[in-house]
């Protein structure tokens, strides 16, 4: 569907199938490309980049397939500023298109040996190209956070000259924080009316932070990928962004977060790169509990100890039983179990469940957790 852009609305622009294959050893299938298009469409996301059409091949052939979807989502296809690479993406039917270049003198000079007036040129005549085909523009001023502020802000300006929609803000090594984000894209909206999207890598763990300040700051387009996969220490994630947008900054964009397990499971399997447990939303660790402190208060009161509820993401709680457990969580899991265990028994019981927690250098199962009642306190009132 040809983006169409509300004022005053922020749009995510997900990138799992361009910068996120991009991950060193990641590879999608042709059918994983499609599905995973298909599930970031269904959840309500604004703008899928989906590959890199000069690359051919299946690249190009899926791209072309993913565009025939009839998807809700704007699809985007990744470009160099070369005019070729935009004729290869035109092909595939995207309606719209990313122009990416680098703007700082250390790239200028020592990946691309040219001059700053060589970018200016080609970036211009590329997006000129690209408009003139109809087509949602993007620019990326590859390695933004290290461009020299004034230069980028030319670039900017020339970008929104020749007719481009967009200015996509990349930190490319992950090395601005919040505060410096916050003063950068501040200064480019000061000097210039063109929308911005915050496409921010996470060298230092600060991705989904520092896109936030840019939102902040004026950005009206977020860059994020499912699971934060992307290059090196990857991307923005996805979930991190949509539910720090909802519950920290009270802005519900209408993503239908109750499929972000699943999503992250799938592409999960599909990269081949394991979610961890203890991944922020979506792991399986943000709603299990096991200190006894924690297991009181959240079985009191769920909110005392989670900022929203599991199944808005599609999790379960859980009530861990192991070294650190208490006896409220003994007598609820036995609830559980649909059994009655009294006070004094889970007194009882604790210290035993502790031992062989220490012992198996884990929580234990359901039904160890049986056995040792049994052993200990079972026989003990037989007696």
């Amino acid at each position: 569907m040809k983006f169409k852009k509300e004022d005053g609305k922020l749009y995510l622009v997900d990138t799992t199938l361009r910068d996120g294959e991009q991950t060193a050893g990641v590879v999608f299938a042709n059918s994983e490309k499609i599905r995973i298009a298909k599930m970031l469409d269904e959840i309500g996301v604004n703008q899928l980049e989906v590959g890199i059409p000069t690359m051919g091949g299946d690249e190009k052939e899926t791209i072309a397939k993913i565009a025939k979807l009839g998807l809700n989502a704007s699809i985007m296809a990744w470009n160099r500023a070369v005019i070729d690479d935009v004729k290869e993406s035109l092909e595939c039917g995207v309606d719209a298109v990313a122009i990416s270049i680098s703007t700082s003198d250390i790239h200028i000079e020592h990946k691309l040996r040219t001059s700053r007036q060589w970018v200016l040129d080609h970036m211009t005549s590329a997006v000129q190209f690209a408009k003139k085909e109809g087509v949602y523009v993007s620019v990326n001023a590859e390695d933004a956070s290290r461009t020299d502020i004034d230069f980028l802000i030319e670039f900017a300006k020339c970008a929104k000259e020749a007719g481009a929609d967009r200015l996509r803000f990349c930190d490319t090594v992950g090395i601005l924080d919040p505060f410096k984000t916050f003063d950068v894209i501040k200064r480019i909206k000061e000097s210039i009316d063109i929308d911005i999207e915050m496409h921010t890598h996470n060298d230092f763990g600060m991705a989904t932070a520092n896109a936030l300040a840019g939102f902040k700051a004026g950005a009206n387009f977020i860059g994020v990928t499912v699971n934060g996969l992307g290059e090196r220490a990857g991307n923005a994630a996805l979930e991190e962004v949509v539910m720090a947008l909802k519950h920290v900054y009270k802005y519900d964009i209408g993503i239908d977060t109750k499929r972000f397990r699943e999503l992250s499971e799938y592409v999960s399997a599909a990269s081949g790169r394991q979610l961890p447990s203890w991944k922020a939303i979506v792991g399986t660790n943000v709603f299990a509990h096991e200190s006894g402190i924690h297991v009181d208060g959240a079985l009191k009161d769920p909110h005392t100890y989670e900022i929203f509820d599991p199944d808005e993401v599609g999790l379960e709680r859980q009530i861990v039983i192991g070294k650190h457990s208490g006896t409220a969580a003994l007598i609820n899991k036995f609830k559980e179990y649909g059994r009655t265990l009294p006070e004094n028994e889970a007194k009882e019981l604790l210290p035993y469940v502790r031992s062989l927690s220490i012992q198996l250098k884990r929580p234990l199962f359901d039904k160890e957790l049986i056995y040792l009642y049994e052993e200990h306190i079972s026989k003990i009132k037989a007696i």
